[in-house]
Order: C-alpha cells, then structure tokens, then sequence
C-alpha cells in the first residue's frame, strides 16, 4: 500500500509493494522547512509456535514547517515512511499493518523503545493507544493539544461499508502470506494550541495471526521534536 497525503489521503495499490521515499530539504531561507531524517528501527519476535516476526521501520523523515501566519501555536509536520513485516515459518492466516504517530505537547516520550513516556503520557506497548493521560480533540483538519497531552494519529483512513452499508474508517493495511508492506509519504500531520515544544513519535503495531497462534507486537520510532 502506498499513500501520498500532503493534499489529503489518496489510498494507491495494495500489497507488498516497495515504493521511494523523497524528502524535501531546507534551502536555507529564513522560513525554510526543516527535514529531518529519522533512524527506524527493527524489532523481531518469535511466536509461541515457532514463527519469526520482523517488522522493520525504513525511509522514515519528517519535514517540518515553520509556523503558519508567524503563530508558535500552530506546527505543521509532513512524515514519511516504510513499515514492512516479513515472516520464517507459518505464513500468516490473517495480519494487520497499524502505522501511525503519537503527537504530544509538552510531554516526555522517555528513553526506552516500549513505550513508556514519561508520568504525563502511557502508550500500551501492545496496541500503540494511550492509556492514561489527557486525550486531545482536533480542529480544522490538526490536532488540538495543550501541556501535557498526546494524541494517537494514524496514517492510514481507508473507507469501507460496514455490515449496515454506513460508512466506516479503517486504520490497518491487511495482508496473508509471508509479508506485507504499507509505505507513506508526505503525510500531513498538524497541531494546533502548543504553546510549550512539541514531540512527534511514530509506531508500527502488527497484529500476526497463523494457523496456530495469534500475536500483537509494536515497534517505536525514535521521538523528533517539531518546535
């Protein structure tokens, strides 16, 4: 799955596809974007019947924006990425890609790669949602965040009809087999109303279900500051 959403999400070809991350540089005026490129990760695990889960974190940057209208309350981000999951041993029956990002004001990520971050902010090591701290709501198309609080954005906003034929939205690229893959690029992300620093991290939660068992596990990025 590839998704280009500077202008709005548009969902592109499913699968395993491997697609070029393009970030943009700063030209050096007084205004220019920053880019900044990000480490990604890795995180392998083997499951109880013996299959071996990797989910790699590749091509991840963000590049952000100076404030819009010369307002520090206002940050905009746009984020790109690759999270892949290959398997050695059962194929997987059903698995679910969840990229996505922790948005926070104010609020200390912390060192360790679990999660943990900081007494203002927990993050369920298992599912990548908060679980104790204030929620944010959103406003005009950016999250609103004050000191202390974080909100869980995802990446992926796929529509589909639910049993009722009601519209319903989907945060989670499904696939079968050995391997899946969802690259994202240029992926708009906004605050609004931070008047103290503002942290970005992103997420990979994988849901692996095989023949005999049925896993979640999530790998961190590593914590960026967006001004």
């Amino acid at each position: 799955m590839i998704i280009n959403s500077k202008n709005g999400v548009r969902l592109g070809a499913v699968g395993a596809a491997v697609a070029a991350t393009v970030g943009f540089f700063s030209v050096g005026a007084a205004n220019a974007d920053t880019f900044v490129p990000l480490p990604g990760g890795s995180l392998t695990q083997t499951l109880a019947d013996g299959t071996v889960v990797t989910v790699n974190l590749t091509d991840e940057s963000a590049n952000i924006s100076p404030s819009l209208g010369s307002t520090p309350l206002h940050r905009n981000v746009w984020v790109s990425g690759k999270a892949s999951v290959t398997l050695d041993g059962q194929p997987a029956k059903t698995s679910y890609i969840y990229p996505g990002y922790i948005l926070a004001c104010q609020v200390d990520f912390g060192a360790g790669a679990g999660g943990n971050a900081g007494t203002a902010l927990s993050v369920d090591n298992g599912t990548g949602n908060l679980v104790s701290g204030p929620l944010a709501g959103s406003a005009n198309g950016a999250i609103t965040l004050g000191p202390g609080q974080a909100q869980n954005v995802a990446i992926l906003d796929i529509e589909m009809p639910d049993a009722y034929g009601s519209e319903i939205h989907w945060g989670a690229h499904y696939f079968q087999g050995n391997s899946g893959s969802v690259t994202w690029s240029d992926s708009t992300l906004g605050v609004n109303g931070c008047a103290g620093y503002a942290q970005a991290r992103s997420y990979v939660k994988v849901e692996v279900e095989t023949a005999q068992v049925k896993n979640t596990l999530t790998l961190w990025g590593q914590p960026f500051s967006i001004g």
